[in-house]
C-alpha cells in the first residue's frame, strides 16, 4: 500500500510557521509520521503533498529523505482537491493511506493494525474515527464532530481509499479506534506540550 501525507495546510491555529516543520523534542512533526510509515510492514511508497504555503516542508523532505520520498506540489486550494491531485499525479492505482502530517504519536504498529482492519472490512475505503469521549480524556478540543449511530465521533486524520477510483464516491467503512496515539494531533501550543509529555514517558 502507498501513503500520501497531507502537508500543504497553513497551520494558522498553531501560529509557529509551517506546521509540518514545527519541532517536537528536536524533531519535525512530519518526520514522526514519515518514520512510522517507513517502519510499517504494509507501506511501500510514501508521498508528501505540499503546497505554496509549505515550501520549507518540501525542502525538509528533500534534504532529509532524498529521492526515497517524493514531494508532490499541489495548488493548496482545498484538502480534497489537493488529495485527489496528489494521488493521481503519483500514479497510485491501488489502496492508498491518506494521513495528516501532525500525528506524532502514531506508531508503525498502529498503522499496520489500521491497514489490517481495512483489508478485513471488505469496503473500497475506510475512515478512522475516535470517540469524542477519548478527546476529552486527553484534553483536546476537536474541530469536527459527527453523530454516527448515536455516538459522537471525531475523524482521526487517517483514511484509506481506492486510488484507482479516487475521483468517485466510494463505498466506505467507519473504523472506530480507541487509542490515545491517534487522538492527539497538533493544532495548538498546548497540544504540542501534551505530546511532548507523552513522548518523554515512552
Amino acid at each position: 500500500m502507498d501513503a500520501v501525507i497531507m502537508a500543504g495546510g497553513q497551520g494558522l491555529r498553531l501560529g509557529m510557521g509551517e506546521k509540518p516543520c514545527v519541532e517536537l523534542l528536536g524533531k519535525p512533526l512530519i518526520s514522526y509520521v514519515i518514520d512510522s510509515l517507513e517502519r510499517s510492514s504494509h507501506i511501500e511508497r510514501i508521498f508528501v503533498a505540499v503546497s505554496p504555503s509549505t515550501p520549507a516542508t518540501e525542502k525538509l523532505v528533500r534534504e532529509q529523505y532524498g529521492d526515497h520520498i517524493q514531494a508532490v506540489n499541489t495548488a493548496g486550494d482545498n484538502y480534497v482537491g489537493d488529495m485527489v491531485y496528489a494521488v493521481e499525479s503519483s500514479g497510485i492505482d491501488g489502496p492508498v493511506m491518506i494521513i495528516m502530517s501532525d500525528l506524532p504519536l502514531v506508531t508503525p504498529e498502529l498503522l499496520d493494525s489500521i491497514i489490517d482492519a481495512y483489508e478485513a472490512c471488505g469496503k473500497a475505503s475506510m475512515s478512522v474515527f475516535i470517540p469524542l469521549s477519548l478527546c476529552s480524556e486527553v484534553g483536546i478540543r476537536p474541530d469536527t464532530v459527527f453523530n454516527w449511530a448515536g455516538k459522537l465521533i471525531v475523524p482521526a486524520g487517517i483514511n484509506i481509499l481506492d486510488g484507482k477510483h479516487i475521483n468517485e464516491e466510494q463505498d466506505y467503512h467507519n473504523y472506530m479506534l480507541e487509542d490515545h496515539e491517534v487522538a492527539l494531533n497538533i493544532n495548538t501550543a498546548e497540544d504540542l506540550k501534551h505530546c511532548e509529555a507523552i513522548l518523554k514517558k515512552r
